[in-house]
């Protein structure tokens, strides 16, 4: 078995940046999507502070020698830098340093391409790393081999010519973009069919690692992929699901979003995410544990938003993971709770909150329901058998003439009985 590419992951923290994010946990969730490839194995990790990026190098002189030293006697052979590189910054640094470097964007577009299943996702990322590729000079290294997936920029047998030509990549371009339109017109198909089928749809949506798909095996029974793993769902798993006591729908757990989200993956994944699109109701998963919980949901706000979902789009705020909370801050969110129509503190792992959750999605799907007494006459057969077949009874008890009946119901439903 071959040995894991030993990398090294660098954090650049631009001083000069006011909305820049706190280093520490910025460092943690860069080496967590390093690890997040299974033939990379992380070595060492630094935060590095500049007032502001050096156009040729990104660093200075003498952090890049610093740098040098720690990599070499590490045995390192790629560095993963957490931030943009232009195409100039890592040919310089690779020229010095003698290694493999990638940048955020071309980790993202790796971690994708080995998490793509479907026919479309595949095609989306093709030509996200295409869109990418074009604006550089990507050469492969002999010590990565090909074969265990991925894209190509953390590996390939031996080294490829570096001027890419630009029409190849742009004819291939052409030639995906007309398969990916295949595929999203038959997707279009399904969509169609689904919707003479009246059931609502339902989206997860969160930061990536949120327990999203934790979330949606407990409610489905489904088995997704489910790690502490950035990214460790990427293509979107639908399931029908009978809510207790509610209507059926259509429930989608969808990939996980992360901050300076590739632009060329906000527009390659916009097909794969038609489906928030779609959705009547959506559920904005949280990691309550996280350090940077607000952060992240502001971030994920941001791309529903670059995404074309309206703000008016129905939104629950499911805050997850309060089971790794300590109690007083597992209380004072399920204070928040009971206070707030829309947030719902939950553990996907406990099942706590979930019956509550439950509740509110057929609620806002369905509208509120009331209870109501009915006498129904013996010869009103029809209209009972409705009521028991949409499970609305609670309690039934039969008199001399036909049967009282206690029922909990929406307005919508009431109004549907009424023209029986």
């Amino acid at each position: 078995m071959e040995h894991p590419t030993r990398a090294w992951v660098v954090h650049p923290e631009i001083t000069s940046d006011r909305n820049r994010r706190d280093a520490a946990p910025a460092l943690e969730e860069a080496v967590a999507l390093a690890t997040a490839l299974p033939h990379l194995a992380v070595v060492g990790s630094n935060v590095v502070r500049l007032p502001k990026p050096h156009p040729g190098e990104l660093f200075g002189s003498g952090k890049i020698t610093e740098l040098k030293e720690q990599i070499k006697a590490a045995d390192v052979e790629l560095v993963l830098v957490d931030g943009p590189l232009t195409p100039v910054q890592q040919r310089n640094l690779e020229k010095v340093w003698k290694v493999k470097i990638l940048d955020r964007t071309g980790l993202i577009l790796e971690i994708f391409s080995d998490r793509a299943r479907t026919r479309e996702g595949v095609l989306q990322v093709e030509m996200a790393a295409l869109s990418y590729q074009r604006t550089r000079l990507v050469r492969a290294w002999t010590h990565l081999e090909r074969q265990r997936g991925g894209l190509g920029f953390v590996g390939g047998p031996g080294e490829t010519q570096i001027e890419a030509d630009r029409r190849a990549i742009d004819t291939q371009l052409v030639r995906l973009r007309r398969q990916l339109d295949k595929v999203v017109k038959t997707r279009a198909l399904h969509r169609e069919a689904r919707a003479k089928v009246p059931y609502p749809i339902v989206a997860l949506v969160g930061y990536t690692n949120a327990g999203k798909s934790t979330l949606f095996n407990r409610l489905t029974g489904a088995n997704v992929m489910v790690k502490d793993m950035l990214f460790a769902t990427l293509d979107p798993t639908m399931r029908r699901v009978q809510l207790p006591d509610g209507p059926e729908v259509i429930l989608s757990d969808t990939v996980g979003f992360i901050s300076d989200l590739p632009t060329e993956l906000v527009a390659a994944f916009r097909a794969t995410l038609e489906e928030v699109l779609a959705a009547d109701l959506v559920l904005h998963v949280h990691d309550a544990s996280a350090e940077e919980a607000d952060m992240q949901a502001s971030d994920v706000e941001e791309i529903l938003t670059s995404l074309g979902v309206e703000e008016d789009r129905p939104q629950l705020q499911v805050l997850n993971k309060i089971d790794r909370l300590p109690r007083d801050e597992a209380d004072a969110l399920r204070t928040r709770g009971a206070r707030m129509e829309d947030v719902f503190p939950i553990s996907a792992i406990t099942g706590e909150g979930i019956p509550e959750l439950l509740d509110a999605i057929a609620e806002r799907i369905e509208g509120k329901r009331e209870r109501a007494e009915l006498h129904l006459a013996f010869s009103d057969g029809r209209r009972r058998a409705w009521l028991f077949d949409r499970d609305l009874v609670e309690t039934e008890a039969q008199t001399e003439d036909g049967y009282d009946i206690t029922v909990r119901w929406t307005e919508k439903q009431r109004a549907q009985f009424e023209t029986i």
